[in-house]
């Protein structure tokens, strides 16, 4: 019997979706009456609790630029977890979850988000109980990129550290970003723009600073090490066996294929004999996105590796580094590795994405989790500054909701952007980061023993007490109540939970009501739970 073309065609692609609609595994999760879930994306924090249809996120091949974890949490003590990754969506009160793997079910933990987010961590990621290093937390940590951007240099490093030093502001982490290496898979200063980087670290320790240097798992092709790389085998590789072309942000690279345990030594040993050459502290280690390895024409050295296998192998190298910093992430809750939010736009709109971001981080297993840079990490906005377009208010918002955080940090200069009466707000801001550093660093050490977050969701402190869709408050561990100003308005409302609580200016409060407060531009308001 013959068949047609066509016939043959439609023949092969219907059993094509048959067999992949067989694979699938669907689950439907029906809300229960006033319950609210959070989860599965740090970057969609603003859009939790999911109370607006969700179109579909796909775990395994995207990221919004930030962290992901395979985990969902209800209000009413459920929660949801795969250890691979699976696909889910929310409309009229239901969460669809698609997964390739098998089955996804909802887990009974008990009857608050609470009880639901410390079950899901105890099951799955339990705290290791190791910290970052805990200079992270006590004072604020300064990056290069929005100053010097690809033109990092050790004169301009120098001049912008002794400037921080100048203007009173608090030494800390410095990390140096971006284009210092003579190219992608070197680990050489640029010898034209670094006459002496052994020199340069010595100096910026002798200030105070500890050093970080910016890393990607990205290899330039047609480099000594390339070749070298290609010849080990330590090179995600096409299907015709040749190390894989990956486009990212910079161009098209090779990559370290991290799911080799070869692979990963070599990169570590690589970044230790950097530290010994040049006496540098640790590594901002970039890239890592979900969706760079999700190619089907990828071939990896586990065979059977996908998409966020490689995200969680680039994650595990920083465990060999006190002083780390991601931004893509894949799991790994609980472990003493600095997260922080992908670059926000320098905009009202964006300041208001810090807080939700901060408490999904949270909520996610990510304690020690940074809130992007003050002001923002995209670049374009701080070139040729307008004067008269140029919103200094924003730049000390944005300072003050970082002060209360884990961790605070800056990269544009402030004292270069604003007047003599908005830096010495900033500064202020950089002060009370550091005198809430003690306090600060017990929230971590906690975190690091029980798995709670450091920044709190109000339903998570508060349950039951109308603060689900609360999305401009947060608690910092048990004891702080955090209300800053997001808005280019100088009061707001603030609602308090039930209990006595002392503001900043020393007025005691009785809770179970919602007040409003001026707050004008050099004060940041917070609130002190009293017994």
């Amino acid at each position: 019997m013959k068949y047609s073309r066509k016939f043959v065609v439609l023949l092969i692609g219907s059993l094509f979706f048959l067999s992949r609609a067989s694979a699938q595994h669907v689950s439907e999760v029906e809300f229960l009456p006033e319950e609210y879930w959070w989860g599965g994306v740090v970057a969609y924090g603003a859009q939790m609790p999911y109370v607006q249809p969700l179109k579909e996120f796909d775990l395994a091949r995207q990221n919004n630029g930030n962290q992901t974890v395979p985990l969902l949490l209800s209000s009413k003590g459920r929660y949801v977890w795969s250890d691979r990754p699976f696909r889910f969506s929310v409309a009229e009160k239901r969460i669809t979850i698609r997964s390739d793997y098998g089955r996804v079910g909802v887990e009974a933990a008990g009857a608050t988000l609470r009880e639901a987010y410390l079950a899901a961590c105890r099951k799955h990621f339990p705290p290791s109980g190791q910290l970052p290093d805990t200079l992270f937390f006590a004072t604020p940590q300064y990056n290069t990129w929005i100053e010097l951007m690809y033109n990092q240099n050790q004169a301009d490093i120098l001049r912008y550290a002794q400037g921080i030093v100048d203007n009173g502001f608090p030494s800390g982490v410095l990390m140096v970003d971006d284009n210092w290496q003579k190219y992608y898979g070197n680990f050489e200063f640029k010898p034209d723009r670094f006459p002496s980087p052994k020199a340069m670290v010595d100096a910026l320790h002798s200030m105070g600073f500890r050093v970080m240097l910016w890393v990607c798992p990205f290899v330039s092709p047609d480099s000594p090490e390339y070749r070298m790389l290609s010849a080990k085998g330590y090179l995600i590789k096409d299907k015709s066996g040749k190390p894989a072309m990956i486009s990212w942000w910079n161009g098209q690279s090779a990559c370290y294929d991290l799911t080799n345990p070869e692979a990963a030594a070599y990169f570590v040993a690589e970044l230790k004999k950097v530290q010994q050459a040049y006496g540098v502290d640790g590594f901002k280690f970039d890239a890592g996105d979900n969706n760079f390895y999700a190619g089907s024409h990828l071939a990896s050295h586990r065979e059977d590796a996908i998409s966020v296998d490689h995200t969680l192998a680039w994650a595990k190298i920083g465990l060999e580094f006190p002083f780390n910093e991601y931004r893509a992430g894949w799991k790994m809750g609980g472990e003493a590795l600095v997260q922080r939010l992908g670059d926000k736009d320098y905009s009202w709109g964006a300041l208001r994405l810090l807080i939700p971001d901060m408490v999904a981080a949270g909520l996610l297993g990510y304690a020690y989790t940074c809130p992007d840079m003050v002001g923002g990490g995209q670049f374009s906005s701080f070139l040729n500054i307008d004067e008269k377009k140029f919103d200094q208010a924003l730049i000390v918002r944005s300072a003050q909701i970082h002060a209360l955080m884990p961790m605070m940090q800056f990269s544009v200069a402030p004292w270069r952007i604003l007047s003599k009466e908005n830096l010495e707000i900033v500064k202020n801001a950089a002060l009370l980061h550091e005198k809430f550093g003690a306090y600060i660093i017990a929230c971590a050490r906690e975190a690091a023993k029980t798995g709670e977050p450091i920044v709190r969701h109000m339903e998570y402190s508060f349950p039951s007490e109308g603060f689900a869709e609360c999305k401009d408050q947060f608690m910092l561990g048990d004891r702080y109540m955090v209300a800053p100003i997001a808005t280019n308005e100088n009061t707001r409302t603030v609602k308090l939970p039930k209990g006595r609580w002392k503001d900043d200016a020393g007025k005691i409060h009785k809770g179970g009501k919602t007040i409003t407060v001026d707050v004008p531009l050099e004060r940041l308001l917070y609130f002190e739970r009293l017994k």
